[in-house]
């Protein structure tokens, strides 16, 4: 199974580039941000991928794109808000798998605002059992720094840039749920690792974190 996650800006007018470039990366389920589309709706986009969607006005929206194996194995839609949203997979002879579809605040946000995403991302991790597979795919809008010596062990030390504030919040996150970062865990030319580039300022926002013990 190929796990992705994607901030797409917007999904007005993307849906057949998003649906070529996962299959062209082979992709099975894709964790989208900043949809910009409003209802709680699914869509079939190309190339035999449905997306499950969820938005409440025209800028933010969360979804998560899957493909013709995992279609029918969908067993549970959790539409939490407009930047969380979570599906549940039923598996031959294993636990169900829960992908969740999450897109934080940005720095500038009130205060009020991240508090409330960070509540509702633990209260979702809570209610999932321990023995399910928990999967995050998410713009999380934090730098959680190259290395560190306070979260090794969900922290892979091979991350990019400095920590900030927005960062901690990450990493607490995945410290209370024992989550790790997956993609700073491998050793990457720093190309690989930007996620957002601006003005000349490059940043890792996008993650996806797994069970550590996994």
């Amino acid at each position: 199974m190929r796990i992705a996650s994607w901030n797409v800006g917007s999904m007005t007018g993307r849906s057949l580039e998003l649906s070529e470039v996962l299959h062209r990366r082979r992709i099975n389920i894709c964790c989208i941000q900043e949809t910009k589309w409003k209802g709680s709706k699914s869509r079939n986009i190309g190339y035999n991928y449905k997306l499950i969607y969820h938005g409440t006005r025209a800028q933010n929206g969360v979804g998560i794109v899957v493909d013709k194996h995992f279609q029918d194995r969908v067993v549970e839609v959790n539409r939490v808000s407009e930047r969380l949203m979570s599906i549940k997979l039923a598996l031959d002879d294993q636990p169900c798998m829960n992908i969740i579809s999450a897109y934080a605040p940005q720095s500038g946000t009130p205060s009020w605002e991240k508090e409330a995403f960070w509540d509702e991302i633990g209260n979702l991790l809570q209610s999932l059992p321990n023995c399910e597979p928990k999967f995050i795919g998410g713009d999380l809008n934090g730098h959680v720094g190259e290395k560190t010596t306070t979260y090794q062990k969900i922290h892979g030390n091979f991350g990019y840039g400095k920590i900030n504030q927005e960062g901690e919040s990450i990493l607490q996150m995945a410290l209370s749920h024992d989550l790790a970062i997956v993609n700073i865990f491998f050793t990457k030319p720093a190309e690989n690792l930007i996620t957002y580039k601006s003005g000349g300022v490059c940043t890792q926002v996008d993650y996806i974190l797994t069970d550590r013990k996994n």
